[in-house]
């Protein structure tokens, strides 16, 4: 991606003209890298957490919480995991107008986060509902 956005810059400041199909692949890979970033995030449980009131607590309070959050992701989730398919499929007629690729294709990696993001999501849980109330702590 930063290749193809050095060549398109490099012909603007040289050639005062650009090559549109590497803009185009520069932006789809810039999805890919996005979506699939997200699922690495949601893998090693990296991703952005807001917890400022959450470390304060700490027992049975602390655990019942997490599974709250839990539950609210698995539902962001799964909204996400519908739109997513939903979005393919109505894309799958569509193609990009610089290098031709079917829209599917590309809008096809939000689906496929959210899922493998759903699976993360539903393990984590599982460790969550298992694991003993005394064990939460605060911060």
């Amino acid at each position: 991606m930063i290749g193809l956005v050095f060549y398109n810059a490099f012909l603007r400041y040289v050639f005062s003209s650009s090559y549109p199909p590497s803009e185009e692949w520069a932006r789809f890979l810039f999805i890919y890298i996005t979506f699939f970033g997200a699922i690495e995030a949601f893998y090693r449980n990296k991703h952005i957490a807001v917890d400022m009131f959450v470390v304060l607590l700490k027992g049975a309070s602390r655990k019942y919480v997490d599974i709250a959050a839990s539950l609210c992701s698995i539902f962001a989730l799964g909204l996400l995991l519908y739109g997513g398919i939903v979005n393919v499929l109505q894309t799958m007629d569509t193609y990009s107008v610089a290098t031709n690729v079917n829209m599917a294709f590309i809008n096809g990696t939000l689906p496929i986060m959210a899922f493998c993001a759903l699976i993360f999501q539903l393990r984590s849980l599982a460790v969550l509902i298992r694991r003993p109330a005394d064990t939460f702590h605060k911060g």
